[in-house]
């Protein structure tokens, strides 16, 4: 799996340990639909590569966000009082800024209003997919590079 997104969570025993969680990149399957990959290492049951499957590369993360979150809150682990809801990720809504570049065909989705020259000190090229992050490791945009084919026909504004 390629990751792009990590998160480690408190499992509260003794000793303590880690439960990671690991989301990666999104895939075209032969059939047309995308899938993410996801792991969850450190819950009983979940330490092996699962995915999830939409109609697009977006749709695929975000189930597998969603997943991962019922899984987090649903675990036996949670159950007992060994992984606070303090320490599970709350869904919240978010605000992206999409840019379409028709003529390059090229679209950038970014995480907040700005992303300042330098800001990004790390970038991740998948195929058509190029991932910027800052300096403390968070995701800043993402770059399409064939927006056409990877855009929602709705964020082509």
């Amino acid at each position: 799996m390629y990751e792009i997104a990590q998160r480690v969570l408190a499992l509260r025993t003794d000793p303590p340990r880690d439960v990671v969680v690991t989301i990666g990149l999104p895939y075209e399957e032969p059939t047309g639909d995308w899938s993410c990959p996801y792991r969850i290492d450190g819950l009983e049951g979940w330490e092996h590569e699962r995915k999830v499957t939409g109609f697009d590369a977006m749709e695929a993360v975000e189930l597998a966000m969603s997943t991962v979150r019922a899984a987090l809150a649903g675990s036996h682990e949670a159950g007992e009082g060994l992984l606070a809801a303090d320490d599970l990720p709350q869904s919240r809504a978010r605000t992206v800024y999409v840019t379409w570049h028709q003529e390059s065909n090229v679209a950038y989705i970014a995480m907040k209003h700005e992303v300042g020259p330098g800001e990004a000190v790390r970038q991740v090229v998948a195929e058509d997919v190029v991932l910027d992050y800052a300096g403390s490791g968070e995701l800043l945009g993402v770059e399409l590079t064939d927006a056409a084919t990877l855009l929602p026909s709705e964020m082509r504004l």
